[in-house]
């Protein structure tokens, strides 16, 4: 007998992070639960919103298992979605707000969505797209509360609801789908990962304790609600009854004057909103506890350590969209305490173990049966990073052929290369479509990278493998200096050389204003090889 079934005989209650909000709201009625720029909730409150547009969402036609679309900022309205919608028996689609008006049409199209809710300043580019299934496009509010009345405004919408409704914060079968997080396509049409009640239960639980969440959290919202569900915070936060503090644009000012005026101790992001925090002119040194967990891309142990000098905590995380967010954590060793800051910089920048929710995480070859064979915990033998568990996704949504062949061998397949070091901790060393081999030897990008980043006059960098006639190709550096800081071509090579095999090194740097980047902070390389590639050949890793 499965859990679904077990739970539908009540021995036992299917998860779901349903319960979440109905806990809070229970327990913690009047406590702070959402600001959104002058606009405050409590926990009642936001209950009472959920329960409305749930219904309010059911008269209008949406029915069990539709798909609601969502392309909105962190908002109050973007948070109550994450309830309303899977309280309505409906599945979430939360869109990137950074993507052009045909992949926003793609995904729509492709999960059948029935509804769009969003931004004004995302639903105007939209204007003369024909969705093949949205039967209705409804505009949120902005920061101040107006509309810009490009489509059916959201009071009206809500205003549909009856709470006289009867609405069950149980489900019935946990392994249906809560939400359905589309990844960036950049090497194809972009996949519908499919997240479970369950797993995002599970997951949010996860987050709890990796993260330290409490009722005395007051998190600030710098990662992207659409991204994994914002590494299922809404579902997590909200089940400790934790303040949520709405940020709809990352910017180093709105992101101090949070943190003094709100008492924000905790928030999340990728390395680059660490690197935007930290070198913002209003950074300061911590009065009080902080806490950032950092995922995305690989952080450097140069920002470990300036977040470090502020005063805040660190709790380095890693995962993938197909991982509902945060999978491993690499979680500090006692003995570490004895470290140096840079020796302890060093070790943070590692992925560490799987998280508490998690199965073990895993650096795996492929024998000649298609066994996955762990490579020796030696942090030297590569391989592929490899999960599975209750906090993988389901599959992809429509998409068995891709479904199979990432969880070849029954683990899900990462596509990221990594060691597994003696004390079981893993390191991430590239994307397989990153690395580039230069006469046969593999070089890891993120190696070249850290090593760049480590000198003081540079504040971001991306490195690819661009053509060379001789090795096949060669790391090629672009680089974005800090203001006011002088740096020549061959003074950061010299300083590359300093930090490892000089082989390893690029032969060219590219200064540019700024990199090309995802809504979360990731670098599109796929953009910066495109360039450098253009139509002369195709790369080996593809």
């Amino acid at each position: 007998m499965n859990r679904a079934q077990t739970a539908s005989d009540g021995l036992n209650t299917a998860l779901t992070p349903l319960h979440f909000l109905e806990r809070s709201a229970d327990v913690h009625p009047t406590k702070l639960a959402v600001i959104d720029g002058d606009r405050r909730r409590t926990y009642a409150e936001l209950a009472a919103e959920v329960t409305t547009l749930a219904s309010a969402l059911r008269r209008s036609g949406v029915r069990p298992g539709d798909r609601v679309a969502y392309l909105a900022s962190n908002s109050l309205e973007m948070l109550v979605a994450h309830f309303a919608v899977p309280l309505a028996g409906a599945v979430l689609v939360a869109v990137n707000t950074r993507l052009a008006p045909e992949e926003i049409r793609y995904i729509c199209d492709h999960a059948r969505a029935v509804l769009l809710v969003g931004d004004a300043p995302l639903l105007t580019p939209l204007t003369g797209i024909d969705f093949a299934t949205v039967g209705e496009i409804i505009e949120t509010p902005s920061h101040d509360g107006d509309y810009v009345d490009v489509a059916v405004r959201y009071d009206a919408l809500v205003a549909r609801g009856d709470t006289d409704d009867t609405l069950d914060w149980d489900v019935t079968d946990e392994n249906a789908v809560i939400s359905i997080n589309y990844t960036s396509g950049t090497t194809g049409k972009p996949k519908g990962v499919m997240y479970t009640h369950r797993g995002a239960y599970l997951a949010s639980l996860g987050n709890v304790v990796t993260q330290g969440f409490s009722t005395d959290t007051r998190y600030l919202w710098t990662l992207p609600m659409f991204h994994c569900n914002g590494w299922c915070g809404p579902w997590g936060l909200t089940s400790v009854a934790a303040t949520h503090v709405c940020l709809r644009a990352v910017r180093g000012d709105d992101m101090w004057r949070l943190i003094d005026t709100e008492g924000i101790n905790q928030m999340s992001g990728a390395p680059t909103v660490l690197t935007t925090l930290a070198t913002a002119p209003e950074a300061h040194p911590m009065t009080a506890p902080m806490t950032i967990a950092t995922a995305g891309a690989p952080p450097s142990p140069t920002i470990i350590k300036a977040i470090r000098n502020l005063g805040i905590t660190i709790i380095h995380v890693y995962g993938l969209t197909e991982t509902y967010g945060p999978y491993s954590v690499c979680e500090p060793d006692p003995s570490w305490s004895e470290l140096s800051g840079e020796e302890l910089s060093v070790l943070m920048a590692r992925q560490g173990v799987g998280m508490i929710t998690a199965d073990r995480l895993r650096v795996v070859r492929t024998d000649s049966g298609d066994r996955l064979i762990d490579v020796a915990a030696d942090g030297v033998e590569m391989g592929e990073i490899v999960m599975r568990g209750n906090v993988v996704m389901s599959g992809y949504y429509d998409d068995p052929e891709r479904t199979d062949e990432a969880f070849a061998g029954g683990w899900f397949h990462s596509g990221d290369l990594g060691v597994m070091h003696p004390d079981g901790y893993v390191q991430l060393l590239d994307r397989a479509k990153d690395v580039v081999i230069s006469g046969g030897e593999n070089i890891s990008t993120i190696e070249v990278e850290q090593a760049l980043v480590s000198h003081p006059a540079v504040l971001d960098v991306a490195v690819i493998g661009v053509p060379d006639d001789k090795w096949g190709e060669r790391p090629k550096a672009y680089v974005v200096l800090t203001a006011g800081a002088e740096a020549g071509e061959a003074d950061l090579i010299g300083h590359v050389k300093s930090k490892i095999a000089s082989y390893k090194s690029p032969r060219e740097i590219e200064f540019v204003d700024e990199l090309p980047k995802t809504s979360t902070g990731k670098i599109r390389k796929n953009e910066l090889r495109d360039a450098a590639w253009g139509s002369t050949r195709t790369r080996v890793q593809g």
